[in-house]
């Protein structure tokens, strides 16, 4: 067997100019399919939006279904960016679903005017079988299940009751969100926002959540003691 052949100064450069060019048709496609949704995009309106041929599109994706498929991806690289990865720094437990479930807002918020593509697609691909539907789907379960272990998480640490049920806990949070988007964005309401947070509060109270900083306490107490 032989080593792949190292590419030259002058092909490294075009790769990377070609990587550099695709992610920027991408970032183009995203603004665009958030506007008029995934089924809207085409290799046309997106080669007028990036000033670009249609042909030089196309040779980036070689689909409108690649196209689709790759908006989808980026979508949820920077949502997880924005929402998930920066609650790991928060403390295990209630803080950190507090964390998320204050970025998950925020991110719904700035996105009433854009619209979610997450919402969006769904309502698109919800009948339409194929790869679109399928990483749409998947990207959403994926975000869920990571919700889902952030609530058994604080289970485990006490600040929930034992004997609360995560999934079902998870289901009312998402369903929180969707009517954040639906009531601002299609309803144009201004308290929105508070009743989100409101309803997010009433849900910790029915799952049993406790003051954190006493459980820490009790906690600490608890360690203190086993190492006498």
């Amino acid at each position: 067997m032989t080593s792949p052949r190292k590419p030259t100064a002058s092909e490294a450069k075009a790769l990377q100019k070609g990587q550099q060019t695709k992610a920027a048709i991408v970032d183009a496609a995203l603004g665009l399919a958030t506007q008029i949704g995934l089924e809207g995009l085409s290799i046309g309106a997106l080669a007028e939006v990036a000033r670009m041929s249609k042909s030089g599109v196309f040779a980036h994706f070689g689909s409108r279904e690649e196209l689709q498929l790759s908006v989808v991806r980026e979508y949820h690289t920077r949502f997880e960016a924005e929402v998930f990865f920066p609650i790991l720094e928060a403390e295990r437990g209630l803080p950190r679903l507090r964390q998320l479930f204050a970025n998950w807002t925020k991110r719904t918020s700035a996105e009433i005017d854009s619209g979610c593509l997450y919402i969006s697609g769904a309502a698109e691909f919800d009948d339409r079988p194929g790869p679109v539907r399928d990483a749409l789907a998947g990207m959403v379960k994926t975000w869920l299940t990571a919700v889902h272990r952030t609530v058994v998480q604080a289970r485990e640490e006490g600040h929930l009751a034992a004997d609360m049920d995560a999934e079902q806990m998870v289901f009312e949070l998402h369903g929180l969100i969707l009517a954040l988007q639906y009531e601002a964005r299609f309803l144009r309401s201004s308290k929105s926002l508070a009743r989100t947070h409101k309803g997010f509060e009433n849900i910790l109270q029915r799952y049993g959540a406790k003051d954190v900083a006493s459980n820490i306490q009790t906690s600490a107490k608890r360690n203190t003691s086993s190492k006498k």
